[in-house]
């Protein structure tokens, strides 16, 4: 096998991911994106910006860089995210964010 100066190209495969936001965090992600538009004179949908903005953040948290550099915990990766009950089934997280995850494969 040859050595390649190039490793392997890491998955690129995209993740589709499903948030509910609160009213609040969702005015200031628009507001957000009127202040980028103002900034760079284009305009960015705030679904084009929420990833960078994921990103620029996650490489600006040092704890968490060192954390992933010296080896995360282990999780259950394959188990479903949990949905959100119901605030009539007497749940009090209902207002927080649900998240779901399902990955977008190319044929």
């Amino acid at each position: 096998m040859t050595n390649l100066k190039l490793a392997k190209l890491p998955d690129r495969t995209p993740a589709k991911i499903t948030v509910t936001l609160s009213a609040g965090l969702n005015w200031a992600l628009r507001d957000y994106a009127a202040l980028y538009r103002a900034t760079y004179g284009e305009t960015e949908s705030v679904a084009d910006l929420i990833p960078f903005m994921l990103e620029a953040f996650l490489e600006s948290d040092r704890t968490f860089a060192k954390a992933r550099k010296d080896g995360l915990p282990e999780t259950d990766t394959d188990r479903p995210a949990r949905r959100a009950r119901s605030a009539r089934a007497g749940n009090t997280e209902a207002a927080s964010p649900a998240v779901s995850s399902t990955s977008q494969f190319k044929e």
